[in-house]
């Protein structure tokens, strides 16, 4: 599924679940929301997120940078911080550097898990405990919209590398793939415009 995709849905599954949430709609929340819906596919060098931080868009940078990143991190834990949130971080950068897209930890439950860890803890330091759910939302439909896909996912990665989708799937980029996505996009969009002014 294309990243913009994804977006439009973590952003339509926000709007309909924030009213039930701790702190109602915020613009902090649709943020996290949007930003974990793009999450997963940090593992792929072209992807959304790393079209902005990757200066080559190829495997070969995005191991470098994350690896290196995750180092810097490390040496500044040790040396002034001593945070276990960023020994975490520094952890999960070295997981993305060494996954390939959709074949390791960002496509599964266990990598959903490992970084709501870390933004429950963010969360918590700065009270914004309804990050988490606004996280979970985000990175779940990620998880629950590419098995729609024919590729599928490693849902249960590193338990299982089998990779699980649902009965009934699309080619991303197919014409039966764009026409589903857009579709998606078109009625999320009139969900939102629906649903907004409710929610002020």
């Amino acid at each position: 599924m294309k990243g913009k995709t994804h977006a439009g849905i973590g952003m339509i599954t926000y709007i309909a679940i924030c009213s039930q949430l701790p702190g109602k709609f915020s613009y902090l929340g649709a943020a996290t929301a949007i930003f974990s819906s793009l999450l997963p596919d940090i593992d792929h060098p072209k992807s959304i997120v790393n079209k902005y931080i990757l200066p080559f868009k190829n495997k070969m940078t995005k191991i470098v940078l994350y690896t290196c990143s995750g180092i810097i991190i490390l040496w500044y834990d040790y040396i002034y911080a001593h945070q276990p949130v960023l020994k975490a971080i520094a952890i999960m950068f070295f997981i993305i550097a060494l996954s390939s897209h959709r074949k390791g930890l960002t496509h599964s439950i266990t990598g959903m898990i490992m970084f709501g860890l870390i933004v429950g803890f963010i969360g918590n330091m700065y009270n914004k405990q309804f990050l988490i759910y606004s996280f979970i939302a985000g990175y779940g439909m990620h998880l629950i919209c590419d098995m729609m896909t024919d590729r599928g996912i490693p849902l249960f990665y590193p338990f299982k590398s089998k990779n699980v989708k649902w009965p009934i799937t699309y080619k991303t980029s197919s014409k039966a793939g764009n026409f589903v996505e857009e579709l998606i996009m078109i009625v999320g969009l009139l969900y939102i415009v629906m649903e907004l002014p409710k929610l002020f």
